[in-house]
């Protein structure tokens, strides 16, 4: 089955303002892991977050973090941002279940 990709405003200025090639990237990615089977972790790439009600998962792309949730077929990515500002978004943006 394949997911639909929708990506929240913020996330949509997010990308925009990551350098071409990093949005080349992230955007490679999405399409690559997050089209077909989005929920399925691995040991470095996907992510299952727990303690938190969303985001639901990371998907690492590099330097870049991209936070999103999986509801029914659609995948709505809520963030693009850099590795280093990923925890204090996480502290900020993560509800705790």
């Amino acid at each position: 089955m394949k997911y639909e990709i929708v990506l929240a405003p913020e996330a949509a200025q997010d990308l925009k303002r990551l350098k071409a090639h990093t949005r080349s990237e992230v955007r490679d990615a999405l399409d690559r892991h997050l089209r077909n089977e989005p929920g399925k972790a691995s040991k470095s790439r996907i992510k299952r977050l727990r303690g938190i009600n969303h985001p639901q998962y990371r998907l690492r792309v590099g330097e870049v973090r991209v936070f999103y949730d999986i509801t029914g077929n659609t995948v709505e990515v809520l963030a693009i941002i850099s590795k280093h500002e990923a925890a204090s978004w996480l502290k900020e943006i993560g509800g705790e279940s």
